[in-house]
């Protein structure tokens, strides 16, 4: 039996609880597509992904959650979850540009040791019923989707990022 990778990753667990995916989801930083696990540098994620969003009927919207769940570093993540981005309103077979982005993308840029940013997306009761937190720090996915009755997700992903070699580290000088 193949263990799932959002289970593999911790993203289960230390994100979210288990659930079943129901939507596609396509996340794409530069026509590069994001996949569970995979490694992104900070200079590859400065813009908002593309991010299409499948489903059938036009009259479900949808909220889409990108958390940092180790900030500031992995083994002290007193931030969890850092909250990135959040867009509601995305309209079933569009993107994430169709929706209103009430916490504007905020570019991952960690500092100490291999970051996890996962990518969430739930299903919404009716338009407008999802509202801004007051902060982006210790957000918890968890708790927003019981306040707002938003259930299990129905898609997420995750990407790993690390502060990009070259800066900080010893050069020899002879």
């Amino acid at each position: 039996m193949q263990r799932d990778s959002l289970t593999v990753g911790r993203v289960i667990g230390d994100v979210l609880d288990p659930f079943t995916r129901s939507v596609p989801l396509r996340v794409t930083y530069n026509s590069r597509e994001v996949t569970n696990g995979c490694e992104f540098k900070p200079s590859a994620v400065v813009e908002q992904p593309r991010v299409e969003v499948g489903g059938t009927d036009l009259r479900i919207f949808y909220t889409l959650i990108m958390v940092d769940p180790d900030a500031p570093s992995p083994s002290e993540p007193t931030l969890r979850e850092y909250l990135h981005w959040l867009v509601t309103d995305i309209p079933a077979t569009t993107e994430a540009s169709f929706g209103q982005e009430i916490v504007c993308y905020e570019r991952p840029r960690p500092q100490l040791g291999i970051h996890r940013y996962v990518v969430v997306l739930f299903q919404q009761l009716g338009r407008e019923t999802v509202y801004a937190p007051g902060w982006r720090q210790n957000f918890n996915t968890r708790d927003f989707a019981e306040l707002y009755n938003l259930g299990s997700p129905v898609a997420a992903l995750y990407f790993n990022c690390q502060r990009e070699s070259g800066s900080g580290g010893r050069r020899m000088l002879w």
